[in-house]
């Protein structure tokens, strides 16, 4: 694993995870946002990182795969709950400062993975369930103290169930209003995400 992704891990991933509270709100319309324009797709075989789902991918952002190697003192840093990281793509080149990374695990059922995956840090967890290439797939919206200060961030991920397992896909931003701007390329994962 790269100095930069570990770098960017330890920034963006909270210690300590994981039962997340239950939902006490319903997410905002406010929240939505329309999809952006894709402009290539990731995930099947010959792209830049080869999963078990493929969806498109914004103007610029460019995709990475993650290797997390046995015995590396850096591993822990790239899984979440269940969940080993398998590719980050970074929002840098398209003006803003943040991720789209996709994880990957074993079978099992969609909530308890998510659940785990956000951990005891998240606050106030709307978990949606809803349809994402034609298939069952659960959403959830929170909000998560920032390493940076005391703020509330906003924090989101979706996860579907595919052949090989789970795989979901996590926005990783740096603030809130990072995470507002990038919502448009998350909404384009999820809406054009297919099992590769």
């Amino acid at each position: 694993m790269t100095a930069v992704l570990a770098a960017a891990v330890l920034a963006l991933t909270a210690c300590d995870r994981g039962n997340a509270e239950t939902p006490q709100t319903a997410p905002s319309k406010a929240e939505q946002r329309p999809a952006a324009p894709e402009a290539a797709r990731i995930g099947a075989a010959g792209s830049a990182c080869e999963m078990p789902v493929a969806f498109g991918l914004a103007e610029s952002w460019k995709p990475k795969p993650v290797t997390v190697a046995a015995g590396d003192p850096l591993s822990e840093l790239a899984r979440r709950g269940p969940l080993t990281m398998v590719c980050e793509i970074d929002a840098k080149p398209a003006g803003n400062i943040g991720y789209l990374r996709v994880w990957t695990g074993d079978k099992g059922e969609l909530r308890p993975t998510l659940e785990a995956f956000i951990g005891t840090n998240a606050r106030e967890p709307v978990f949606t369930e809803l349809r994402i290439g034609g298939s069952p797939a659960l959403e959830v919206v929170y909000q998560e103290k920032s390493q940076l200060d005391d703020t509330m961030e906003q924090e989101r991920a979706f996860a579907v169930e595919t052949a090989q397992g789970v795989a979901a896909v996590s926005l990783d931003s740096f603030d809130s209003s990072e995470h507002d701007a990038m919502l448009p390329a998350y909404e384009l994962a999820k809406n054009s995400l297919t099992r590769s």
